[in-house]
């Protein structure tokens, strides 16, 4: 940006090649020059802390923390083998489980333990964050129906194709080494969590993996089936400060965030929704079809800000904010492609009015609503 301003360049257009010279450039390269050296050094203390295992109890705002960072650069942390980037896990009371039949029979369970839920938590959150208000859906289906209920705990800024891959596996490993015979399986996501559940049921479709012939239910909270109005916002963002050769440096800093966080630009699924092409230029909804699992039901929840539901099309600001990050007919999985669409039964989609997107976890209309279809 120092360069651009001192070589006088037009307020739009490229900007100028290369970087100051001279005095400000020896000050620019002491001050990379000491990052560096600083990134290295808290690399070599970070590689050389514990971690992957359970012993140090970790308190919930640092695992908030980790779970906002890995949210935002989650896919550049994998891809640099950094150890705060999130192994994806099923965890049970914040703890890690080992899928083996041995562990897994020591875990609390309802009478024959043949019920089991696994939650699936969204962008930028962690396992722990289903308990709101005192209220966790896990443990109040758990008490009304006895479920067994599991927390998927991962990395939300990888792709959502590779994360549902890697569901899908741990399902594998999960329903074979149940200490008993599951007779029902069911899913349930908020936000993002929802995408990685449909894609996992792809994955598991492609390999002909068995965990899906146990599979009951899928259960979805404020997902973007369709994409989140922020991202595609924030394209255009990035393209506004690409006009401006001085604000193109700032612009790269927007241009960072995850592949996670791309892929809801228009709900991207499968790899081939984005590979082949630089995952920040998708600029419209070519997504491959990717249908709901062949006789399996599944229930979609929405959130409106809105008090009251509208008795015909609703306005163009409750269409575009919805819950504050998910308008309702992505939520619900509305598409004007046949081929897109959920084209969920009446019966198996609902709106809650005044309900933000984190509302969606602890409202007693959505409990009540999750018994109703699970019962």
């Amino acid at each position: 940006m120092h360069h651009t301003i001192a070589s006088r360049a037009g307020i739009v257009g490229p900007a100028p090649a290369g970087r100051t010279r001279g005095i400000t450039g020896a000050v620019y390269g002491a001050v990379r020059g000491t990052t560096r050296l600083v990134g290295h050094a808290a690399d070599a203390l970070f590689g050389a802390l514990p971690h992957g295992g359970e012993a140090d109890h970790r308190s919930p705002r640092r695992e908030a923390t980790i779970a906002a960072l890995n949210g935002v650069w989650g896919d550049h942390l994998a891809e640099t083998a950094n150890p705060l980037a999130l192994p994806m896990r099923l965890r049970s009371e914040g703890r890690a489980l080992a899928l083996n039949a041995a562990s897994l029979a020591a875990l609390p369970r309802p009478p024959h333990g043949r019920r089991l839920l696994v939650l699936v938590h969204g962008l930028c959150m962690n396992d722990l964050q289903w308990q709101r208000k005192g209220h966790d859906h896990g443990c109040w289906l758990a008490r009304e129906l006895g479920y067994t209920p599991l927390y998927l705990h991962y990395n939300t800024g990888r792709h959502v194709s590779q994360n549902g891959r890697d569901l899908a596996a741990l399902l594998e490993r999960l329903v074979a080494g149940w200490p008993v015979p599951v007779d029902e399986l069911v899913l349930l996501g908020h936000s993002m969590g929802g995408l990685i559940a449909r894609s996992a049921c792809h994955a598991a479709t492609q390999s002909d993996q068995a965990w899906l012939s146990s599979l009951k239910a899928l259960v979805f909270l404020g997902t973007p089936h369709h994409g989140a109005a922020l991202e595609r916002g924030g394209r255009l963002v990035d393209a506004l400060f690409g006009f401006s050769p001085y604000a193109a440096p700032i612009g790269r800093v927007g241009t960072s965030r995850s592949a996670g966080i791309t892929d809801l630009r228009f709900g991207n699924l499968q790899d081939a929704d984005w590979q082949g092409r630089e995952r920040r230029d998708q600029r419209h909804d070519d997504r491959q079809p990717t249908p709901l699992p062949t006789g399996v039901p599944a229930y979609a929840l929405a959130g409106t800000l809105a008090r009251t539901l509208p008795e015909r099309a609703p306005r163009l600001r409750d269409r575009l904010i919805g819950d504050g990050l998910v308008s309702p007919a992505s939520a619900l999985g509305d598409h004007d492609d046949p081929a897109l669409a959920l084209a969920l039964p009446a019966a198996h989609r609902r709106v809650l009015t005044d309900c933000s997107h984190w509302d969606l976890l602890d409202r007693p209309e959505a409990a009540a609503q999750l018994c109703d279809w699970l019962r």
